[in-house]
């Protein structure tokens, strides 16, 4: 949360939300139903990685919302982030914690 307030166009909405108090309630309800919350990574290139072949892309802005990778997949940004935060978290739950992407 500290880097996302440095964005100056989102600072405010970013810390009028309240992080901390969501994560808390979060933990609390999948306890509540016998889940497991699992924290990504957040250095996990989620946005920048191709969800079908892998393909990490250098340097994206945050003003590109859709991205072709050259496995010929078109990727909207925020639906390709959600697709990899996914198989991140399952990766976890099966694997144990300790999973990560790999550097280059």
């Amino acid at each position: 949360v500290r880097n996302m307030v440095k964005n100056r166009s989102l600072s405010r909405a970013i810390s009028d939300a309240g992080w901390s108090e969501f994560r808390t309630m979060l933990e609390y309800k999948a306890d509540w139903y016998g889940r497991r919350v699992v924290a990504v990574d957040r250095f996990c290139p989620s946005s920048k990685t191709c969800s079908v072949c892998g393909e990490v892309v250098p340097a994206m802005p945050l003003n590109v919302r859709e991205w072709a990778c050259r496995c010929g997949a078109v990727h909207d940004r925020d639906v390709n982030a959600a697709r990899n935060i996914l198989a991140v978290g399952l990766a976890v739950a099966a694997c144990g914690d300790g999973v990560r992407p790999p550097r280059t």
